[in-house]
């Protein structure tokens, strides 16, 4: 299949990949050319604008940090919605039912079909194709998609033909995400000062009750080495989480657990930390638990 990438980032240049991998012919746009140079260094295309990418592909995938940046390459000017070629937009952002409205009528207007297809994971398993993908739209268009979610990972749920199902989905699994991180970060640095092992205290968790992703994977590889690596940042969380927690509100569903993880996340934001890796949360723990170094670099 012929497809078009909008976004080669922390997420979308292993996901790009993994279409390459699996024999797709894509082309890639991004306003950073180092991430453009290494995606045609592995047989990709270059396009030079986000409408020049879409006048050559039917298929057009975005993978996009905000939402000022979703809407000025999708439907400015020289975005994707200009393309000639354009009949299937895959989005694969967490933006919330809100923001997809917004863009399903955008597309409807270009006779663009939207498939909303959130997915979950993390960059390493995007690197390793094993991403879980929740997929939203037209049925038929879905069937005809299957190789590239295939591409991605193994785990492939279908919400339902409404775009916005999907996105419902995602954020039920971040705000989990979100919760646990702090929470365990709080226990981890808790049993620290009990005078527990990290190793110790990953072996009891991940093999009882209170195993969960960030215990299983953010720990291990990016908070107990210290390298602080995961690869998403406290400014990408925190969206997720208000967009949560605006679901959950709208539904008339009580999210005080999740607000209660949104003030850590965000009081790491308001000391000028947006952008560094969501792993760093720990050190907003250690740093209220007086442990020295914690909260500083």
């Amino acid at each position: 299949m012929r497809i078009g990438y909008l976004g080669i980032g922390n997420m979308g240049r292993p996901m790009a990949g993994r279409l390459l991998d699996a024999g797709h012919d894509v082309t890639v746009y991004d306003v950073r050319e180092d991430a453009v140079r290494e995606m045609v260094a592995r047989s990709a295309h270059r396009a030079t604008s986000p409408k020049d990418l879409a006048d050559q592909t039917e298929v057009v995938v975005v993978s996009l940090p905000t939402f000022e940046a979703f809407r000025e390459t999708v439907t400015g000017e020289q975005g994707a919605l200009a393309g000639k070629a354009i009949r299937i937009l895959v989005n694969t952002c967490t933006v919330g039912t809100r923001f997809l409205d917004e863009i399903a009528r955008a597309c409807d207007a270009r006779g663009v079909v939207l498939i909303d297809c959130p997915i979950s994971g993390g960059p390493a398993a995007a690197d390793a194709g094993a991403l879980a993908v929740m997929v939203s739209g037209n049925a038929s268009v879905i069937d005809r998609l299957q190789g590239v979610f295939q591409a991605w990972g193994k785990t492939i749920v279908v919400a339902g033909e409404r775009p916005g199902a999907a996105q419902v989905m995602k954020l039920t699994n971040n705000i989990l995400f979100a919760v646990s991180l702090v929470a365990s970060s709080e226990a981890m640095v808790m049993g620290a000062k009990g005078g527990l092992s990290s190793d110790a205290m990953l072996q009891v968790i991940n093999n009882g009750s209170g195993r969960n992703f960030a215990t299983l994977s953010v720990f291990p590889r990016s908070v107990i080495p210290r390298t602080f690596d995961f690869g998403a940042t406290f400014d990408t969380l925190v969206k997720d989480v208000d967009l949560a927690i605006e679901q959950g509100e709208a539904l008339g569903v009580p999210m005080w657990v999740c607000q209660a993880a949104r003030q850590v996340l965000k009081h790491r934001m308001f000391q000028g930390h947006g952008r560094d890796d969501l792993s760093r949360v720990i050190e907003i723990i250690e740093e209220g638990a007086g442990i020295p170094g914690g909260g500083r670099r």
